[in-house]
């Protein structure tokens, strides 16, 4: 190979490359990422299991105690809402660990979209995502019963899915870290046990919720109830909006640090 073909074959140095994206986000590469990710498979996974989940749950509700702007089947629907938006974000960008399998990250490294840009797009990708399952609930909840004022509606459901940028993270960090037979049997598996622990699914109290608030979904959930809530809880307790921002702030500063870090190890680029 002589000089000057290798010159044309290599990679443009970042000052020369393209600017075709905003913020680091690719509009071609986003629009691939998104016909990807809206299958018909994909989107019946992320619709079923939250639908099922919130059919079944909205009418536990537990004898002491009542919603202050609501009613239980709203402090169910948006809990569901936030687990099916993380669910779905975390599904959607563990299928990296697929690219970096294939060697496809080797390939991005050969072209103008930078690292950022990359995971950025995996990222943003997997949120959109996520707004399908928080319609369906919203929807659903809508029809089975569940009241509360009309800012609850809108803020507490925009909530639980812009949080789903927590677990987009978290599914990145997974897909880096795990293979791929073993990494898609592993959201479903987390996101469940997280919810649980994040005062999601059954109204907790006591040790249990002390120790819910150190948890990833406890700060998404806590801040999307909160205009129904306003941080009061079944068991008597208040929560902390502060509190709420800092954990959802901490996980997903934990999560895209550790993902970043583990992508410049697979590609050898930051």
């Amino acid at each position: 190979m002589t000089p000057h073909s290798a010159s044309a074959t290599a990679p443009a140095p970042a000052a020369d490359r393209p600017r075709t994206a905003f913020l680091g986000v690719n509009p071609v590469f986003l629009g691939h990422e998104l016909r990807r990710r809206f299958n018909r498979q994909t989107t019946v996974f992320t619709l079923l299991l939250p639908a099922v989940l919130y059919l079944a749950l909205f009418r536990t509700a537990p004898s002491h105690g009542s919603v202050p702007h609501g009613n239980f089947a709203a402090w169910m629907m948006i809990g569901i809402a936030a687990y099916g938006a993380g669910m779905a974000a975390t599904s959607s960008a563990a299928t990296i660990s697929i690219e970096r399998s294939a060697g496809w990250m080797r390939t991005i490294a050969l072209t103008p979209l930078t690292p950022p840009g990359y995971l950025l797009v995996k990222t943003v990708s997997s949120v959109l995502m996520a707004a399908v399952p928080v319609v369906v609930v919203g929807v659903l909840g809508a029809a089975t019963g569940a009241e509360a004022d009309t800012k609850v509606w809108v803020v507490s459901l925009l909530t639980a899915w812009l949080g789903a940028a927590v677990f987009a993270a978290l599914g990145i960090l997974m897909g880096l870290a795990m293979k791929p037979d073993v990494v898609m049997h592993m959201p479903g598996l987390m996101m469940t046990a997280l919810a649980f622990l994040g005062n999601l699914f059954i109204p907790l109290s006591g040790v249990m919720l002390d120790i819910s608030k150190f948890t990833p979904m406890y700060g998404v959930s806590t801040l999307a109830r909160y205009p129904l809530t306003d941080g009061w809880s079944f068991g008597g307790e208040h929560s902390s909006l502060v509190g709420a921002l800092a954990n959802t702030l901490a996980w997903l500063a934990v999560f895209s640090v550790a993902a970043v870090r583990r992508f410049a190890k697979s590609t050898g680029r930051i």
